[in-house]
């Protein structure tokens, strides 16, 4: 049925678009399977293609109106329970709808209200995620505003509702937030941003504030950053913080990354009070290494914290090939019962050839050298039998848009 309605809607798209001749519309799509593999999982291993479709309409109603609609479905190669009689497209969704207006008041202000993506900054506390097939979007507004300096972002999220009408949730969830560039630095830009996000349903009552400076000198490139949590979260009293930096540089050809990340922890988690800094919504991915054993901070880190120091190298083999390595070494903030901080080490390998424009082919393969205390916190500690910490995941992916 929800198949049907979304074909309808599409059909009544098409058939009205010629009623906006003078009007410009542009559509898009993305087709992304992609093949995983990891060993070990539960007693054995895990293996399985996965895949995202997506299309999308922008229409220019006016000069200063747009509207975007993009339609989602993902799924897994195979789950149909029958080839031929199972139509029902159970994960077909509405990615993002929203209404874009344009040019508010004198200047370039702008306006988003709907379903939407949100990513601020290098998005490690709001970010899209797209690596994940699904990704991640907000209902809300995203109030744009460009003063002469720079520029700012405040957004308003409805992360859960309780109302009557939805009965999922026990109570209310939100996020607003303040977020500021200013880009008039010699060589580079500073971010300034504020987050508030309250969650009644797991007593969260919490403020989230930092800076963010990067920029690029001749023959080197930096990113620095520092937050602060305070107020109240799961009734507990927040005291915590995150900072890390980066500083890249070319040598021969080859980009080189030096990298360190220490997010706070909690060395007493029974007291009344929590250190633990929590990433809210993150794309984590993009930062803990590509094996994803840290995706959910603080849970994946049995609330004891992160350290993380990276060396990132990467190197273009041709006009179409590029080779990236990663290379992680991680311990816990706290060492709480744990035997030793020390975590373990993990090898991240990407390839990535552009065939032709709009198709593009990546390979990975990560491989993770644990220590006995990974087992002890990290996201699959349950899920593995017999687990010592070693770990292989590989992956094969093609992207194709226009």
């Amino acid at each position: 049925m929800r198949l049907a309605i979304y074909s309808a809607f599409l059909l009544s798209v098409v058939a009205s678009s010629a009623s906006y001749a003078k009007k410009e519309i542009v559509w898009g799509g993305q087709i992304r399977p992609r093949y995983e593999f990891r060993d070990p999982f539960a007693n054995n291993y895990d293996s399985f293609t996965s895949m995202r479709v997506r299309t999308q309409m922008v229409a220019s109603l006016d000069s200063d109106v747009d509207l975007m609609i993009q339609l989602q479905d993902v799924r897994l190669w195979g789950e149909e329970k029958n080839t031929l009689t199972d139509y029902s497209a159970d994960k077909f969704d509405l990615h993002q709808g929203y209404v874009h207006l344009k040019k508010l008041g004198d200047g370039d202000h702008s306006l988003k209200i709907g379903r939407q993506m949100v990513a601020l900054g290098g998005q490690r506390l709001i970010g899209a995620v797209e690596w994940t097939q699904q990704g991640r979007v907000f209902d809300g507004l995203q109030l744009l505003l460009a003063p002469s300096w720079g520029q700012v972002n405040l957004t308003a999220i409805q992360v859960t509702e309780s109302d009557s009408t939805s009965g999922q949730f026990a109570d209310d969830a939100y996020l607003t937030g303040a977020y500021a560039t200013l880009d008039q630095l010699p060589s580079g830009s500073l971010d300034l941003y504020a987050l508030y996000n309250k969650d009644g349903a797991k007593d969260t009552d919490q403020v989230t504030m930092g800076a963010r400076l990067a920029g690029k000198k001749t023959a080197y490139s930096y990113r620095f950053e520092g937050s602060f949590q305070t107020g109240q979260r799961s009734a507990q009293d927040v005291s915590a913080f995150m900072f890390g930096g980066r500083i890249g540089g070319s040598l021969g050809g080859l980009d080189l990354t030096l990298w360190y990340d220490y997010l706070s922890g909690d060395d007493d988690l029974a007291d009344d009070k929590t250190k633990v800094f929590d990433t809210l919504f993150a794309t984590n991915h993009k930062y803990y290494g590509y094996a994803d054993l840290f995706l959910n901070i603080p849970v994946h880190t049995g609330g004891l914290g992160l350290q993380d120091l990276a060396l990132k190298a990467a190197l273009p083999l041709s006009d179409q090939v590029s080779l990236g390595v990663h290379g992680h070494s991680f311990l816990t903030a706290q060492k709480g019962d744990l035997e030793s901080s020390h975590l373990g080490e993990e090898v991240d390998l990407t390839l990535t050839y552009k065939y032709r424009p709009g198709f593009t082919i990546v390979a990975g393969v990560s491989r993770v050298i644990a220590d006995d205390s990974m087992t002890s916190v990290t996201r699959y500690k349950d899920s593995i039998e017999d687990w010592n910490g070693d770990m292989t995941f590989t992956y094969l992916m093609t992207n194709t848009t226009f």
